[in-house]
């Protein structure tokens, strides 16, 4: 999400027009086939082509760089993965505590509340107000995605959501990892296809055969869910992984980085933002069209969000 449009969605928090309840979500249309496993894909590492020209500014130019060897996780890190971290260690995420009022400045205090942000549509007449596709709700967190009324009954395998950059790092060093650069991250998601438009080669997505969690259809007025997915989430390794034995590289979820994305900013810049790769289930070609290996964004820098999660790495 644009930070233009997180500063819109703060001030509708700020006067009161969030609401208050969970976001309703359609089924899933389509059965999970034999999941990919969990686990870890290890990578020589080498040299590739990072960035592209022609799609976004911000993606080029292209350049050639090097990366050492590294371990990935073969899927984004799920919810019961997540579980099994707050079990151990008591761990509170961002979106679970109360915000810190100076950071706020001019915001009443009892609209500071815990909360995360959720995206909740357009409605069939397609808004061209981005904020109005976005709110931020009271009690949304990774146990309660789409806020209270919402949990995660049926979607253990899904993607963890709502963790703020620092939470995907805690969970990362707890495993004794860390979370991949852009570098590493990109190397990884062209699986040896350098210089290729998509993840599986140039050729385009073929609604008929989805191979990956994205929207389709006209965002955001009309998704048809011809992947089976509804504007949510889809459990991790649905969909055929790449040459590399990767599930999800594409679509699903953004994944945050370790790595800015505008280097240089002093704290409290609100582009002061890491940098999250890969697209997500609200990615669609009339509009982002960030599903791609180079594609790139800034990440919230305050907050989680209903479609952003992560893997780690480990180097060496």
């Amino acid at each position: 999400m644009r930070l233009a449009v997180l500063a819109a969605v703060l001030l509708l928090a700020a006067c009161g027009r969030a609401p208050e309840t969970a976001v309703a979500l359609a089924e899933p249309t389509r059965t999970c086939p034999s999941p990919a496993p969990e686990g870890e894909v290890r990578l020589a590492g080498g040299t590739f082509t990072l960035g592209a020209a022609g799609a976004h500014d911000e993606e080029g130019p292209p350049r050639k760089v090097t990366v050492g060897p590294f371990s990935i996780d073969r899927t984004e890190v799920t919810n019961a993965r997540f579980a099994q971290f707050v079990e151990a260690t008591g761990y509170v995420t961002l979106a679970e505590r109360q915000p810190d009022p100076a950071l706020y400045p001019g915001v009443p205090a009892d609209k500071l509340k815990p909360s995360s942000l959720v995206f909740v549509g357009a409605g069939g007449l397609g808004s061209g107000d981005p904020s109005l596709w976005w709110r931020i709700i009271d009690g949304a967190s990774w146990k309660h995605p789409e806020g209270p009324g919402s949990d995660l009954e049926g979607r253990e395998r899904h993607p963890v959501v709502q963790v703020a950059f620092e939470d995907a790092l805690a969970y990362a060093r707890w495993r004794g990892r860390d979370l991949p650069t852009e570098a590493e991250w990109e190397f990884a998601a062209r699986a040896g296809l350098d210089g290729k438009r998509y993840e599986w080669g140039d050729e385009r997505p073929d609604p008929k055969a989805p191979r990956a969690n994205t929207w389709q259809g006209v965002f955001p007025a009309i998704d048809t869910a011809d992947d089976g997915y509804k504007a949510r989430t889809a459990p991790v390794g649905c969909y055929a992984p790449s040459a590399w034995g990767l599930s999800d590289m594409t679509g699903n979820v953004w994944e945050w980085t370790s790595d800015w994305f505008q280097a240089g900013r002093p704290a409290g810049d609100p582009a002061r933002s890491h940098l999250i790769k890969g697209g997500s289930f609200l990615c669609a070609d009339n509009f982002c069209f960030r599903y791609r290996p180079s594609a790139r964004q800034p990440g919230p820098p305050d907050t989680g969000s209903s479609h952003v999660g992560f893997r780690t790495v480990k180097r060496g």
